[in-house]
């Protein structure tokens, strides 16, 4: 059972910057695609960035030229660095894994939220104006 734990959420004025750590742990596959999603208030839950073993990414629109996602595959460790924040940044953010799951660079089938088998249980972000 593949086991995903977040941390690095927090409140942070407009302007600022965040970085989100997601540890995953149980798992020996070596093909794999992980994400971050964020849900607001009721809204649904959006796919934000994805890579995958072969350092694919999907970026959603919303969010290009001030998120970047990276993995240490040895680690296990995926992360979001978050940059130029906005308030419609704000919402708990999941980790999210598929194993066998490669990415295409021009496709967004890493930002479906029903792609993904694996959730953590969501880290804070709070961006205030």
């Amino acid at each position: 059972q593949v086991q995903l734990v977040e941390s690095g959420g927090g409140s942070v004025q407009a302007g600022g910057s965040l970085s989100l750590s997601c540890a995953a742990s149980g798992h020996s596959w070596s093909v794999y695609s992980m994400g971050w999603f964020r849900q607001y208030s009721g809204n649904e839950r959006e796919g934000v960035a994805a890579i995958d073993t072969f350092g694919i990414t999907n970026l959603a629109d919303s969010v290009k030229g001030r998120f970047a996602i990276s993995q240490d595959n040895a680690k296990n460790t995926l992360t979001l660095q978050m940059n130029s924040l906005k308030p419609e940044d704000s919402g708990i953010y999941y980790c999210a894994f598929k194993q066998w799951m490669r990415l295409s660079p021009t496709g967004r089938g890493g930002l479906a939220r029903q792609n993904y088998a694996y959730w953590g249980q969501g880290t804070q972000v709070t961006v205030s104006s």
